[in-house]
């Protein structure tokens, strides 16, 4: 996904020059054979087995990110995107998304996170797609979308948080899954200076792991823990 330059030309277009569809919208570049060969780490070993991590979601659940601004939390409503929540509340119940920078920060667009901490999961990760599912929310300000190529059933693990009315995405099969219920105001406060400069090294980040993004862009916000809290009661 990147920035729109003044709604000029096609988004689709604009989507693929930024790297949104290929997994930010889009995953970009290879992932190289060696990621899956580096030294072990501190994570869920169960992260290493995605064929493994099927569980259904609960209907409605929600998950609390705690990052270096602050806390939000996302509800996710799996009748929006059934296969998109199952995936999600996987991910989250098995720390995936512990130590994972929020490394794609355009005000005003979206923040994109989703690659892991852990080159040894990335490898794993990197082509475990998921089947679509048809759109039933739009890209509205602070719902929560599964980042995807132009290709079809191409969603993995990366998701993007929408900032602003992103409805045009709709079309182009972008599908809400949940959406945020608390701490907008942490989100927009995340470290948006290195603009798209990240949203091309995904191959990188994947490869490196949360070394690379310390070492080259080490004002990026990161997610300390994500986890499945209770949801709270709905208001009358």
């Amino acid at each position: 996904m990147n920035v729109i330059r003044g709604l000029a030309g096609s988004l689709a277009a604009w989507f693929l020059l930024a790297g949104v569809y290929g997994g930010t919208m889009a995953q970009t570049g290879e992932l190289p054979k060696q990621a899956a060969q580096q030294a072990a780490a501190s994570f869920n070993r169960a992260l290493l087995n995605p064929a493994a991590l099927r569980e259904k979601a609960p209907e409605t659940f929600e998950a609390r990110f705690t990052t270096t601004k602050g806390d939000f939390v996302i509800r996710v409503t799996r009748a929006w995107s059934p296969r998109g929540a199952d995936r999600f509340y996987n991910l989250v119940k098995n720390g995936f998304y512990d130590g994972a920078h929020l490394f794609r920060v355009v005000p005003g667009f979206v923040v994109q996170f989703g690659l892991s901490a852990h080159p040894q999961v990335s490898a794993v990760w990197w082509n475990a797609n998921i089947p679509d599912d048809p759109v039933r929310q739009s890209n509205r300000r602070g719902f929560v979308t599964y980042a995807k190529s132009n290709e079809p059933n191409s969603r993995t693990t990366q998701v993007f948080i929408n900032l602003g009315d992103n409805a045009r995405l709709d079309a182009m099969g972008f599908a809400p899954f949940g959406q945020v219920t608390e701490g907008m105001e942490v989100i927009e406060k995340l470290y948006s200076g290195y603009g798209e400069n990240v949203t091309d090294k995904q191959g990188l980040i994947a490869q490196q792991g949360r070394a690379y993004l310390e070492k080259n862009f080490p004002r990026l916000d990161s997610i300390k823990t994500a986890v499945i809290v209770a949801p709270a009661p709905a208001k009358p």
